[in-house]
């Protein structure tokens, strides 16, 4: 049975975003909405304390910022964090295609559903007092520690500083 929401996007155009590129910015229209096909793409919130929060990282398959087809503007910012290749369809094209198809309607749902037990399970996350169990909390969530370099995404995904990771890794790496 195919996903009526992958077929929406498989005649969307097409768009191609190097690392590190902005895909859209917080206080933004939402004028279209976007199907990761390759790559990631992170939401990204900035605090009054000067921390980035990481929001969502919308990979294969996903829809960044999937509640903006019902808001006026943005309530982030949209970063490529490796090469990235997206499917962008219209928002008008996206809520016509929902009134027209209740199937669609019932899968779409469906997904926001799913993602707010994801911004659930990371805002848990969050409220653990120590990094260690932040992090052991993470990894047991199914996520994976990338290469060295990308550690800070973590970091931003736990709402710690990248020092504050760094250390909690050291640790765990002279305990073994």
């Amino acid at each position: 049975m195919s996903d009526p929401v992958q077929t929406l996007f498989s005649q969307a155009s097409v768009l191609q975003l190097a690392p590190q590129q902005t895909l859209f910015h917080a206080g933004d229209a939402p004028d279209s909405l976007f199907m990761v096909r390759k790559g990631v793409i992170a939401l990204l919130r900035n605090t009054t304390q000067g921390h980035t929060l990481v929001l969502q990282r919308a990979q294969a398959g996903q829809i960044v910022a999937e509640a903006s087809v019902y808001s006026q503007k943005y309530h982030c910012d949209a970063v490529a964090t490796e090469a990235c290749e997206l499917a962008s369809l219209p928002k008008s094209d996206f809520l016509t295609a929902l009134d027209l198809n209740p199937s669609l309607a019932r899968v779409w749902a469906s997904r926001l559903a799913r993602e707010v037990q994801i911004a659930r399970t990371r805002a848990e996350i969050r409220t653990l007092p120590r990094v260690k169990d932040r992090l052991d909390a993470w990894l047991l969530d199914g996520n994976m520690l990338p290469e060295k370099g990308a550690w800070q995404q973590v970091a931003a995904e736990l709402g710690v500083s990248r020092e504050t990771l760094y250390r909690e890794l050291s640790r765990r790496r002279s305990d073994k």
